[in-house]
Order: structure tokens, then sequence, then C-alpha cells
């Protein structure tokens, strides 16, 4: 019965993520010329230059990546991603989205976020609608030099620059307003308000902070031994993972019991195990 509730969650993530991107697609982009990054960009630049129908371009570029994420990563997930790319070109081909608004600022911006969302929305379904992913992943597993986010930065520069050549400046430059848009959506969607923050706190009073964190928050605390670079002091250092919204929590307990006390966070890209609790869809 978990396993068919979970199946069913995943295949309502997909759905609502081919029609979030489909209505980014038709509802917005398509009507005032401008793309999206990644392989859903190369797919639309195509269409416009050959006049071709995008629903069968989403199919044919996505489909050497599934084949490779068949190999790579594994045949469940390639054929999630297959149903789900397919299913976004029934989409494309078959309904009938409005054409929301005409303002280009407006439809860079909310055609950005539409899509961004149901990409989104189908990778918490276990799937992808667009193969640029799969593709960085294994490029990055084998080059030393690269990581994911680079293979995706000079994939979308090589793609943008074709676009001023072939669409014009201006429509480029709103493409990638949308681009932009879209990612942040995506990053949203996927990590959520429980996006993880690392935060670094030197303290006097490290003992008092950690025990209102754990008391007040019900988050772990690690506890370095740290000495001081100019004054040599032996000191305690604490280290705490929280989300996003709680942040605000953690510094107002640190300055309420030290107001000079020195505190870092940063982003951190993947959480698992200790005190860290994610929801399912996670």
């Amino acid at each position: 019965m978990k396993r068919f509730s979970h199946a069913l969650l995943h295949t309502v993530l997909i759905l609502l993520g081919i029609l979030s991107a489909g209505m980014g697609i038709h509802g917005f982009l398509l009507s005032s010329n401008f793309i999206d990054g990644g392989v859903t960009g190369v797919s639309m630049l195509v269409s416009k230059v050959t006049g071709t129908p995008l629903s069968i371009w989403i199919a044919l570029v996505n489909l050497p990546f599934i084949a490779l994420g068949y190999r790579q990563i594994g045949g469940a997930f390639a054929l999630r991603s297959a149903a789900a790319i397919g299913g976004l070109s029934v989409a494309l081909a078959t309904i009938h989205f409005p054409d929301v608004t005409s303002d280009r600022l407006l439809t860079a911006v909310f055609g950005g976020f539409f899509l961004g969302a149901g990409i989104g929305l189908a990778v918490r379904g276990g799937a992808v609608l667009d193969g640029t992913e799969i593709a960085a992943l294994l490029i990055s597993k084998r080059s030393h030099l690269l990581k994911v986010g680079d293979v995706i930065l000079l994939f979308n520069v090589v793609l943008f620059l074709a676009a001023m050549s072939l669409l014009g400046v201006e429509e480029a430059l709103y493409s990638i307003l949308t681009y932009v848009t879209a990612a942040r959506t995506l990053d949203f969607v996927i990590h959520g308000i429980e996006e993880y923050t690392a935060i670094t706190i030197v303290s006097r009073v490290s003992g008092d902070i950690a025990a209102q964190i754990m008391a007040n928050l019900g988050r772990g605390v690690t506890v370095y031994k740290g000495r001081g670079g100019l004054s040599f002091e032996d000191q305690e250092i604490l280290y705490c993972v929280v989300t996003r919204l709680e942040i605000g929590k953690v510094k107002a307990i640190v300055h309420g019991l030290d107001p000079v006390a020195f505190v870092t966070s940063h982003p951190l890209s993947g959480v698992d195990g200790g005190m860290v609790k994610r929801t399912a869809l996670h």
C-alpha cells in the first residue's frame, strides 16, 4: 500500500510538472520568440529555425540523454523520464494553453517560473523533463576540471550565443532572464523552505548557545575545539545545520547571549542523516 501511494504521488507530481511546463512554453514563451536554457532551449531554438513542431523536437533531442540515463543511472528513472518527456510532447501538441500576455518582461519572468516549476515537480516525482542535468552529471563524473554547474553553464553560454545570432540580441537577452527565473524556481521547488544551511558560531558562551539551539529548535550541534589565531586562546566552535526559516532564530539566540559572537553561514547542496529529517517528497 505504501509503495502504491508513493508511486501515485510521483505520478501526480510528474503530471503537474508536465502541465506547468506546457503552460510556461505555450502560454508565455513561444508567442514572444523566447527560449529557455538546456535541452528544452535547444529544442525550442531548432523548432523556430526549422518550423517543425516543438512537440517533436522535445522528444527527439531528449532521447539520447534518456538513453544515457538508462545506462548510467537506472531503468526506472529512465522509464519515468521517457514517460514524462513523452507526456510533455503530447501536452504541447494537443492542449490549448492560453497566450497570457504580450508584455515581454512578464513573459520572460512568468514563462521561466512555470517552466522551472514544471521541471522541479517532475524531478521531485523521480523524472526529468530536460536531459541537460543527466549529461552534466555524467561529464562531471569523468572530468576532474568540470563540475555539474560548470557543464550546464558552458552549455547555456553556447546556446544563448547561438540564440543571439538566430533570434536577435533582444530576444536572447529576454531568454537569459527566462532561464535565470526558471533556474531559481527549479531550485526552490526541489529544496523548498527546507533548503539547509550550515551555521558556524564562535563565542565565549558557546555552551549556553548550544543548549538554547538544541532546546528551542531541536537541532543537533557539533562542538569543535579551536584556538584563536591572534589570542591563542582555546575556544569551542559550534556547527549546526538548520532550514532557511530557522536561520533568523539561530542568529537571535546567538546575539541575545553574545552580541559580539562571530557567525558564518552557507547553503548546503546535500544533507542526510543525524537529526536532519526530510519530508517524503525529497
